[in-house]
């Protein structure tokens, strides 16, 4: 008898919290998933997102394999990085139109200049190349 009376409100409380675990929503009603950096993830904001990409040369104007990009995000401080191929080249996507965004390439103590995605450049597809200057000192 008291393992009934135990056991029922028990299984009450189970069911209950799985009727409510599924009827709650995964965000606040009305916010979007803002995306990885800000960008989109709906249709309604694909024409807000736009993407970079360009080359990495290094000093003698050669293309860089295995060059270091970092973008970051001057509005959050987040950074993402890409690994440069033998053509040098590098892309980011899924970016926001609202942002601005800083670039720069590291390649064996080398460092390229930091160049600007601004949020006044209305290009849906940027093309920024970056050039490594000497190493460190």
């Amino acid at each position: 008898m008291m393992q009934r009376v135990i056991l029922v409100p028990l299984a009450g409380a189970l069911f209950a919290s799985l009727l409510f675990a599924q009827a709650t929503p995964s965000k606040p009603p009305g916010q979007k998933d803002p995306g990885f950096f800000g960008g989109s993830r709906g249709k309604e904001d694909d024409e807000n997102a736009r993407s970079v990409e360009g080359t990495v040369f290094d000093a003698a104007g050669r293309e860089v394999d295995g060059a270091f990009v970092k973008i970051k995000d001057t509005k959050t401080l987040r950074v993402r990085s890409f690994l440069t191929r033998e053509d040098g080249k590098y892309r980011f996507y899924g970016l926001s139109s609202n942002v601005d965004y800083e670039l720069v390439a590291d390649y064996k103590g080398a460092s390229s200049e930091k160049k600007t995605l601004g949020v006044y450049d209305s290009r849906k597809k940027a093309l920024i190349n970056l050039r490594l200057e000497g190493k460190k000192e």
